[in-house]
């Protein structure tokens, strides 16, 4: 048994998967950004002895990590589960 969803099933999905990307797109370039702006503050922060700038930053490129992960993690979980999908 093939069980695949059918992704022609609503109109303007097209569009909605342009949507999706773009979005994605912007989030992950958004994200490494935010880490590289984190990092830096937190170097300096500690480095001038500032504990709670560094602290703050280091929770900031903590989160700059995780919205990547989340974000990139979520395409390949979602083509992972409709494979998946395919094999039953």
């Amino acid at each position: 048994m093939n069980v695949f969803p059918d992704f022609d099933g609503l109109g303007g999905i097209g569009d909605l998967r342009e949507v999706i990307g773009a979005l994605l797109t912007f989030v992950l370039i958004i994200a490494v950004l935010m880490l590289i702006v984190c990092a830096v503050i937190w170097a300096i922060a500690s480095s001038n002895g500032n504990q709670v700038a560094a602290t703050k930053a280091r929770v900031g490129a903590w989160t700059a990590v995780g919205a990547a992960v989340l974000a990139g993690g979520g395409v390949a979980w979602m083509n992972w589960l409709i494979s998946l999908g395919d094999q039953l």
